[in-house]
């Protein structure tokens, strides 16, 4: 057993189940700002009833993610003691910055929005809630800080065998932080959104005339549809030029160029294989385009995959697939709640159950376009852990064995299944019980 490809196993599958929670805690608590101002100042009953279904489990989501991130957090200390060792000096402050102002910020006024409600003012209440999502979006912001760090790094020096920071804010307005967070963000709004929607199918299901439900339906979809545009574009955009121009390897990655050119191809389908050389098959292709989208020029040269050593490029099928999989996800969720917005429009949501259905069932895959996502960041910045500064293979502790690692996936993997199961479990009772609304 490799105990890096085992530790590698270990933090994808805690950060992948810890990355199911923040999505829906940003996008939800933002949702919930528009929708609290409005039964605080201008007295919607309805909107009051929503928030008081959607708060719950606000509460829930937040409450899990905090425990998973725990775990997430141990890991740096026992399996990459010499990672850690090497990004001490840069993480620390982001870090520290998470935690000091933004979990606390975020945490603190959690309780008071839970628990405040007919306890203090409409207005100090609806403040409560607005600092819970302001507090998730700043440690969102902090945590990829350090994430992109790793992608790009800027504003350091090597001294030791580590990184010694130079200028704090080189290193936090690195490359890629602005674009990532971005991007991020409103993947979460998506995210948000679609859980409020898929909730509100569940209570139209067991009682159609639910105003509760009508209402967090409608503004669930439009909402969805303005985030899941913004995820396409200019975010994702954004984020497409600045891999191409910073990590030009994951760009040709995730883009299945092999050969460098001019006019470059932009695929929009293939099936990708890593032997005996990295190659697409069955190439559906749109000519000059990636040219166009990395450079702004179907004159622009884009460099393949042929271009890096061996040794530095990163996993190509997974990286491709991921990134494929995570577009086309997005394009599903333009098309579902635009569809939603023309039959809102119409007069006809509330009659069209099979759209209601496809919506249920669209409803959690922007967490699963968020987790392919994730996957083609991390991968595709492979085979480097800190890019083109420690290698992932020189990044692991060495006094933690294969054996004592497998047993923490076992355990670790066990307990989250748990804890995602009582998640299911306690939304859809939440759901259900507030049908009489």
């Amino acid at each position: 057993m490799d105990p890096v490809l085992l530790s590698r196993i270990q933090f994808a599958l805690t950060v992948g189940f810890h990355f199911l929670f923040p999505p829906i805690t940003i996008g939800l608590a933002w949702l919930l700002v528009g929708i609290e101002y409005y039964a605080a100042f201008k007295k919607s009953a309805v909107c009051e009833s929503i928030a008081r279904v959607f708060a719950k489990l606000l509460g829930l989501t937040f409450a899990i993610g905090v425990a998973s991130g725990i775990v997430m957090e141990f890991q740096f200390g026992t399996n990459w003691a010499r990672y850690s060792a090497f990004v001490g000096d840069i993480f620390g402050a982001p870090l520290a910055a998470e935690a000091l102002f933004a979990f606390f910020l975020e945490s603190s006024f959690m309780g008071l929005y839970l628990f405040g409600r007919n306890r203090v003012s409409k207005r100090v209440h609806w403040f409560s809630i607005l600092m819970v999502a302001l507090g998730s979006t700043i440690s969102a912001f902090w945590i990829i800080v350090a994430n992109s760090w790793q992608q790009t790094p800027a504003g350091y020096t090597l001294e030791g065998g580590r990184a010694v920071l130079t200028s704090f804010g080189d290193a936090v307005f690195n490359p890629s932080t602005l674009q990532r967070f971005f991007h991020t963000i409103s993947a979460s709004l998506t995210a948000g959104a679609f859980f409020m929607g898929g909730i509100a199918v569940i209570m139209l299901f067991r009682n159609p005339a639910s105003e509760v439900a009508r209402k967090a339906l409608k503004i669930a979809l439009v909402a969805g549809f303005i985030a899941s545009l913004s995820v396409l574009f200019p975010t994702g955009h954004l984020h497409a030029e600045q891999v191409a121009r910073t990590q030009p390897e994951k760009f040709a990655s995730f883009e299945g160029l092999i050969e460098g050119t001019t006019h470059a191809p932009m695929i929009v389908f293939g099936i990708p294989s890593d032997s005996p050389e990295p190659s697409v098959s069955y190439r559906i292709e749109i000519p000059s385009l990636l040219s166009w989208f990395a450079h702004g020029s179907a004159d622009a040269f884009v460099k393949g995959l042929k271009d890096f050593p061996p040794d530095e490029r990163p996993p190509f099928s997974l990286t491709f697939i991921s990134f494929h999989t995570m577009v086309g996800l997005g394009l599903l969720f333009i098309a579902v709640s635009l569809l939603g917005v023309l039959l809102l429009w119409t007069k006809k949501l509330f009659a069209s159950v099979w759209f209601q259905k496809i919506f249920l069932l669209v409803s959690p895959l922007p967490l699963i376009a968020s987790q392919f996502g994730w996957i083609t960041a991390e991968v595709g910045r492979q085979p480097w852990v800190v890019y083109r500064l420690l290698r992932t293979t020189d990044a692991v502790s060495v006094t933690v064995s294969a054996g004592e690692i497998l047993l923490s996936i076992i355990l670790i993997g066990s307990i989250e299944l748990f804890l995602l199961i009582a998640y299911v479990f306690f939304t859809l009772k939440i759901a259900r019980s507030e049908v009489r609304q």
